[in-house]
């Protein structure tokens, strides 16, 4: 079964590292991802540029209205992802458990549909 790993981190934090701390965040997190990797159950993953760059769209009337900014104002953000195959959730929850983002922020754990 497939589950999306969603890490959400309040932006100010990494905003506010000294480039020699974010450095070190890095390269926790390309430890991990080289060991989820190893392991077989990565299938996908990638950080996302800040909310800053984000654009919100939405269809009404057949009329697309686009907001600069992310959907929701919230203390944290969603700033990657990782997919990973796994054979239920608390061998999700375990991977989730090693990302470096569940240290200071948090791991959203999600099921995917699967259509088809």
């Amino acid at each position: 079964m497939q589950y999306l790993l969603l890490i959400y981190d309040a932006e100010k934090v990494w905003n506010d590292m000294s480039e020699t701390e974010r450095g070190k965040m890095f390269a926790e997190y390309g430890e991990f991802t080289q060991s989820i990797i190893k392991s077989g159950h990565f299938k996908a993953g990638d950080a996302l540029e800040p909310t800053a760059k984000a654009t919100t769209l939405r269809v009404r009337d057949g009329k697309k209205l686009t907001t600069d900014g992310p959907f929701a104002e919230t203390k944290e953000q969603l700033g990657g992802y990782y997919l990973v195959e796994c054979k239920d959730l608390d061998e999700a929850i375990h991977w989730a458990a090693k990302c470096p983002g569940a240290l200071d922020g948090t791991i959203e754990v999600r099921p995917v549909m699967v259509f088809g």
